[in-house]
């Protein structure tokens, strides 16, 4: 197994970012929810689906910047 140097540390450490800023925003999800969800439970799903997307597309994002710089 190689070691964490260069672009692989650069790497890790994005990606323990957006989990660590993912994971705390999971925690005020619920309460988002709830508040969200007096006002509309459509806008309560639609914020759901948005949070959960945003997870995939930012992994996504990131994963075509780096395929960019190595081609």
């Amino acid at each position: 197994m190689d070691d964490l140097t260069g672009e692989n540390r650069k790497a890790a450490l994005a990606a323990a970012i957006i989990l660590f800023g993912f994971g705390a925003a999971w925690v005020f999800m619920p309460r988002l929810m709830l508040a969200v969800g007096s006002v509309s439970t459509v806008a309560a799903g639609i914020l759901a689906v948005a949070f959960v997307g945003a997870f995939f597309l930012i992994f996504w994002l990131r994963s075509r910047s780096q395929n960019r710089k190595r081609h």
